[in-house]
């Protein structure tokens, strides 16, 4: 691994950490696409539209993850009284106990800076700032993840 380029360090990490996130996601049959979804929506009802900005998606590929929830019985889809063409999407008691539960911060923490130690964790996180920063996505304000504080996606 000492010749492999820095990218390629990166992106094994990067999925070695997403494919244990996703395994630890997955006792609640939830992925690193729905989550964000999850914890969007515990700041209350919002559209299909809101949701995939919110979250950096198309609006074809919210629509299959809320779908999905929507089958596991986390979230639905409700009429607003105020505008019968919308449809808000709603989390459930459901859907409000699973990211709880799923999206514990602890866990997210632990499997993204497991082998290091609180000084080379704390350098790490400088040096990822100033990567991202480097490294813009194209999206309006940088599109931040809908996370809370201290919490990442694996």
């Amino acid at each position: 691994m000492e010749q492999w380029p820095t990218g390629r360090m990166l992106s094994a990490v990067a999925r070695r950490i997403e494919h244990e996130w996703n395994a630890h996601l997955a006792r609640w049959d939830l992925t690193h696409a729905s989550i964000p979804v999850l914890y969007v929506l515990l700041g209350g009802p919002r559209s299909q539209r809101e949701l995939a900005r919110a979250t950096g998606v198309t609006e074809q590929t919210m629509s299959r993850i809320v779908a999905g929830l929507e089958r596991r019985g986390y979230v639905e889809r409700r009429v607003p009284p105020d505008d019968a063409r919308r449809h808000d999407v709603v989390l459930t008691d459901a859907g409000r106990r699973a990211v709880v539960e799923a999206g514990d911060p602890r866990v997210a923490e632990e499997m993204s800076v497991r082998g290091l130690d609180a000084e080379q964790v704390a350098q790490l996180r400088q040096l990822l700032a100033v990567m991202l920063a480097a490294h813009p996505d194209g999206t309006p304000g940088g599109a931040p993840l809908p996370y809370p504080a201290g919490h990442g996606r694996g």
